[in-house]
């Protein structure tokens, strides 16, 4: 907590700004604005926190938000066959990553910002990665390590020594096994290589199911709702992804794009595991009406395809921070697949790639611009002596403080003075999600030379984090505006910075899920708005 007082802030905010006509007429609001929020706390008792808005995250979805990226390793038969979808039918001994190193996995991804990872246990040409009892057609059946290897397990240990949660994907869909397309007989058969999953190789923070099947194969029904359940009793921490849920959705694509309006509150009701008919729109945004919290993973491959192909390439590292400001930037988790090679380890180019990417978010986050600004806000909870839900607390990192402003206020503003002029081009905002998704719509404004506050970023949703990229801009002065909230909007984190690097017009998506910083009409329901009339261009 800043030592100065909100008083003596307030005081030195306003009396640094240029006067003008028009500052005086800001500097006579604000003033009025103070003087009610000042006279207006006089309980003795202090304020407790609000109420949250329903639906929440429970532990493990917060812990998953919280990471913000993942690593994932496609890796099995189809790195040695030159193919994405195997046949089910290649002999096993093809398998062979002869310098297979799990510790150098594990390091690439701590050493590039990463602290999870997921692994293809078995991807849908049926071929398992560890030597399960219910088929043959599993490492056991290989030369590699006289058949005595074990992908998973040297996997585990690597992630535990490393402190990298792991986690694994299981395909439902199996072109190997004969019960495929039988309903009993296969869903007991993937039950039982699930359970060999999770009793195995210690704590596992994410299970990962799709939908893919390709056209014209075998008809089959999967209980989804019984793996759910086996899955929670066996790791009652993991999340579990799938198109809908349950704790964590698909964005809709695999570009690693979400939209610029996206929700954590969705109804798995109107979605589905594998439909050809999904709602791509939906997925991506998610719902504001939803009675469910699953928060949108965002899955895109390094190179052009999913396994390690010889003559694929990887992405720059421009092209991945642009993917960042779309996916972590828009409320979700960037799952990032990097294939290992035929040898068994991550190719030297990928390396390269991830720690050019992992130096420009260093670059760009490392400082924020607004540390030493000087903050106010329009009314704080409890009064402006109460430093729990204090406007400092927004330069705090982490979801656990916030400012929270007075109940049934018409307006919410963020005030923020840099203490010198500041060229920037980016806004970070994070709500604490742990009391709800509540904000719909905000927007920042600077004040420039001649005292005129000028609108340069426009947002819709926030959650968890939201990054604005927007054309420079030079000012001292800054006010974030809440326009439209589900309740009381909370604040958890402010950031202004610099990106020198990224072109405005690369964060473009349309095709996908519309422009950056695009505003979406929502549905009609009971909201809260800011009334307040501000100068805009």
């Amino acid at each position: 907590m800043r030592s100065r007082s909100n008083n003596t802030g307030f005081k030195i905010w306003i009396s640094s700004i240029p006067t003008t006509r028009t500052t005086i007429t800001i500097f006579l609001v604000l003033s009025l604005s103070y003087s009610l929020i000042h006279s207006s706390s006089s309980s003795s008792s202090p304020a407790p926190p609000p109420l949250p808005i329903l639906p929440i995250p429970n532990a493990f979805q917060l812990q998953w938000q919280l990471t913000n990226m993942a690593l994932f390793f496609h890796f099995g038969i189809n790195t040695f066959t030159n193919s994405e979808w195997g046949s089910g039918h290649v002999d096993p001994t093809t398998f062979n990553p002869t310098q297979f190193n799990a510790s150098q996995w594990i390091r690439v991804a701590k050493d590039s910002g990463f602290s999870r990872v997921l692994i293809t246990a078995k991807h849908h040409d049926g071929f398992c990665l560890w030597p399960s009892h219910y088929t043959d057609y599993s490492v056991r059946s290989t030369h590699w390590r006289n058949g005595e290897g074990d992908v998973v397990s040297d996997l585990a240990v690597a992630a535990k020594e490393g402190g990298v949660g792991l986690g694994i994907y299981l395909s439902p869909w199996d072109r190997h096994e004969n019960c495929y397309g039988k309903t009993v007989e296969y869903n007991e058969f993937y039950l039982a290589q699930m359970t060999e999953l999770l009793t195995r190789y210690g704590e596992i923070k994410d299970v990962f199911l799709d939908g893919a099947k390709g056209e014209g194969e075998k008809d089959m029904k999967y209980f989804f709702e019984s793996w759910f359940s086996l899955i929670h009793q066996l790791q009652p921490g993991a999340a579990i992804f799938s198109d809908d849920g349950p704790d964590t959705r698909w964005v809709g694509n695999e570009g690693g794009a979400a939209g610029s309006t996206c929700w954590s509150l969705f109804n798995r009701s109107a979605a589905g595991i594998g439909r050809v008919d999904f709602d791509s729109k939906y997925q991506s945004e998610g719902d504001p009406l939803g009675p469910e919290w699953v928060p949108a993973l965002c899955d895109v491959s390094i190179r052009p395809g999913w396994f390690w192909h010889a003559s694929e390439h990887p992405k720059s590292a421009r092209t991945l921070l642009n993917i960042y400001y779309k996916s972590v930037g828009r409320n979700c988790l960037l799952l990032l697949n990097v294939p290992p090679n035929s040898s068994g380890i991550i190719s030297a180019e990928d390396i390269q790639v991830l720690k050019e990417f992992s130096d420009l978010r260093d670059s760009i986050f490392s400082h924020n611009l607004a540390t030493n600004a000087i903050l106010n806000a329009s009314s704080t909870r409890g009064g402006i002596h109460d430093s729990r839900f204090s406007p400092y607390n927004v330069l705090k990192e982490g979801i656990h403080t916030y400012w929270a402003p007075e109940e049934n206020q018409t307006s919410w503003t963020l005030y923020i003075n840099l203490e010198e002029l500041v060229s920037f081009n980016v806004l970070q905002v994070q709500e604490p999600i742990q009391m709800g998704q509540r904000v719909i719509e905000f927007h920042l404004e600077a004040l420039n030379q001649g005292g005129v506050w000028n609108r340069v970023a426009n947002g819709t949703t926030i959650g968890y984090k939201r990054l604005l990229l927007f054309p420079q801009v030079k000012s001292q002065y800054l006010k974030l505006v809440v326009d439209k909230s589900r309740a009381e909007p909370l604040v958890s984190y402010l950031g202004i910075y610099m990106d020198p690097v990224t072109i405005l017009s690369d964060i473009h998506d349309e095709k996908l899920v519309g422009p950056f910083n695009g505003s979406q009409v929502l549905r009609t329901r009971s909201t809260t708005y800011n009334n307040s009339h501000i100068a805009t261009m």
